[in-house]
């Protein structure tokens, strides 16, 4: 989706992770853990709240684009395995090591596109990982980027949009744990620092633009309400990125 108005003076690429459904794949979550797990597609639609009121409300001089990676991760003849070795849009190889950790697969080439708009910069946001929720619980969505003038804008916009964000820690070392002996990378690593290993591999399919990365694992859906959001899912990101785009 793109959303042009006036004579652009910012370009962002904005990018929801879509996962219709998660089972886990092959590496099958426990049932209890698939419940919520229609949710896995709330960075999608933030996105599309997002594009919606901008047609709505009619902002001048942006240039927005809404880019949805949308899929669904299910066992069955079709599915992908542990151990296959996928190739990106820009050419650099994973070695799947859990097929549950999916998102950062289909996110991966939605910032290869979107480093290719031309735009100023790029936001993703997803359901990423029990990390994260691990980490902040169900008050805070997590944020990482390339770009710390870029971080502080938009957790200082979230504060004022009421939402809470939190930045967490981009260490080269993290990269290390998703070292593969037969490709680039795994795709996941050691079990600690969940949360900021998916934000390092992440950072390896962005090019030339500046980045945020928003994970909102713990605050897209509740199981009871929780100050000004209800019971179920909350909107997470939406009121935060159409008042950055907008500002």
């Amino acid at each position: 989706m793109k959303y042009s108005n006036g004579n652009p003076k910012k370009r962002i690429a904005l990018i929801g992770k879509g996962l219709c459904f998660d089972s886990g794949g092959m590496d099958l979550k426990p049932a209890s853990s698939m419940l919520t797990m229609r949710d896995d597609m709330s960075g999608a639609a933030c996105v599309l709240g997002v594009m919606r009121a901008l047609n709505s409300l009619q902002p001048q001089d942006i240039e927005i684009h809404g880019i949805i990676a949308a899929c669904e991760n299910m066992p069955g003849q079709n599915a992908y395995k542990p151990g296959d070795i996928l190739t990106a849009k820009n050419g650099k190889t994973i070695e799947v090591d859990n097929t549950d950790a999916e998102g950062r697969l289909t996110l991966a080439d939605a910032l290869c596109y979107a480093s290719e708009l031309g735009v100023d910069e790029v936001i993703d946001i997803a359901t990423l990982t029990g990390a994260c929720m691990v980490a902040l619980g169900t008050v805070a969505s997590g944020v990482m980027g390339n770009d710390d003038e870029m971080i502080k804008n938009v957790i200082k916009v979230a504060d004022e949009s009421g939402e809470k964000y939190w930045q967490l820690p981009m260490f080269e070392e993290y990269m290390k744990g998703l070292k593969s002996d037969i490709a680039d990378m795994k795709n996941t690593g050691s079990r600690y620092g969940g949360a900021s290993a998916a934000g390092v591999f992440l950072k390896e399919f962005v090019k030339d633009v500046k980045w945020v990365h928003i994970d909102i694992a713990g605050t897209a859906f509740l199981e009871k309400p929780q100050g000004i959001f209800v019971y179920g899912s909350t909107g997470a990101g939406v009121r935060t990125l159409l008042n950055y785009v907008t500002k």
